[in-house]
């Protein structure tokens, strides 16, 4: 190994390192950030890995170096899952799933071992596909314009050079310690571990728009004004202010929240508005991440008055659901449940018998109620 190679490799380390150390500071008051360290250090280990000599160092420095590079399929995925899933939580299937392709990585470290080989790699794009999966299937909705993107560049910039290493290690094993793919991945890893260090650190530029790093501002408003949405807030312009006012009269006079396969676009359009700023909007003077949790809070509002009104007692459930602008009564009933605690029925059921158990004066709607998207 060249000392260019040497020196690019232990830039990206370094890098590496610290922004896994100022995650794993954070992480008691952002649990999720635990899983971009984890992702940071899994890097870091896969760089010092696939240099060239790395093999011939003892056993007892090697081991646990190629454990934590074996796993970093899983933990990028992790990482995408928790930053990009508003409704993100930890599971044990999901942290199995990263030990799982750790222990698989072992069993191939002897070499000969074809099935191993074929399942860590298998695995691994797998592994690749989900993170990607994880930062399309949620973009329309995004209203953080700055996250939007970072799913785009960031996400697949990193998805799709990992594939490419995979790809050719599959293909042609241990060219990646070979002269001129070693030299070319240190400089890809130094450039994208610093983009993605950058990124990851920078208030500005990505802690701001975490699913997880910014509080659910909404939440905390009073009912009035979250159920009355949307409501001027303190230091709106003019412009803003009309738009809000518009906006407010589209959801509650017009209700086109019942309307089918309503998305930003179609609201921006009615408003004949850019997308970017009714993202922008919503996101900044309502205090929401999702557009789906938005709309589905007036969709859940009309929903919750139905289902306690004593003349519409006779009313199905579904006729209901699909009435308030829900596509099926599977998504209507995860948003009602995740809301209230418990299923329209049951809600119902309560609110006949005295009254006593259902909440009428419910708190605000959660970003739980994005399970149900549009």
């Amino acid at each position: 190994m060249s000392v260019i190679e040497a020196a690019i490799r232990g830039g990206a380390v370094t890098v590496l390192l610290l922004a896994a150390t100022l995650l794993l500071r954070d992480r008691r008051q952002v649990p999720t950030r635990l899983y971009s360290a984890l992702f940071a250090l899994s890097v870091a280990a896969y760089v010092i890995a696939s240099a060239p000599g790395f093999s011939a160092l003892d056993l007892r420095w090697r081991l646990p170096i190629e454990l934590a590079s074996f796993g970093t399929p899983a933990a990028f995925w992790l990482t995408a899952a928790a930053y990009f899933d508003d409704d993100f939580k930890p599971s044990l299937y999901r942290h199995l799933a990263w030990l799982g392709l750790v222990l698989l990585g072992l069993w191939q470290m002897p070499g000969n071992q074809p099935a191993a080989d074929f399942l860590h790699h298998g695995l691994s794009l797998m592994f690749i596909v989900l993170a990607t999966w994880h930062a399309f299937i949620g973009r329309d909705a995004d209203l953080v314009e700055a996250r939007r993107r970072f799913r785009l560049v960031l996400v697949m910039s990193t998805a799709l050079y990992t594939a490419a290493v995979i790809v050719s290690q599959w293909l042609l094993p241990g060219s990646a310690a070979s002269a001129p793919f070693s030299f070319i991945n240190a400089i890809g890893l130094l450039a994208l571990t610093s983009v993605y260090a950058a990124a990851r650190l920078s208030v500005s530029a990505f802690g701001q728009f975490a699913a997880s790093d910014i509080p659910d501002r909404s939440a905390s408003l009073p009912r009035e004004v979250r159920q009355n949405d949307p409501a001027p807030a303190p230091g709106v312009n003019e412009q803003d202010a009309a738009l809000l006012t518009a906006l407010d009269d589209l959801m509650k006079n017009n209700k086109i929240y019942r309307q089918d396969g309503l998305s930003i676009a179609v609201l921006s359009a009615k408003l004949s508005v850019p997308e970017y700023r009714l993202r922008r909007l919503i996101n900044q003077k309502l205090g929401h991440r999702n557009f789906s949790t938005f709309v589905n809070g007036y969709r859940l509002s009309e929903a919750i008055a139905a289902l306690g009104d004593p003349s519409q007692s006779t009313v199905p459930v579904l006729t209901i659901a699909l009435d308030t602008g829900f596509g099926s009564i599977g998504q209507f009933n995860r948003a009602f449940k995740a809301h209230t605690g418990m299923t329209p029925t049951e809600y119902r059921r309560e609110r006949s018998n005295g009254m006593q158990n259902a909440p009428s004066d419910l708190s605000p709607i959660p970003e739980s109620a994005s399970l149900s998207r549009n």
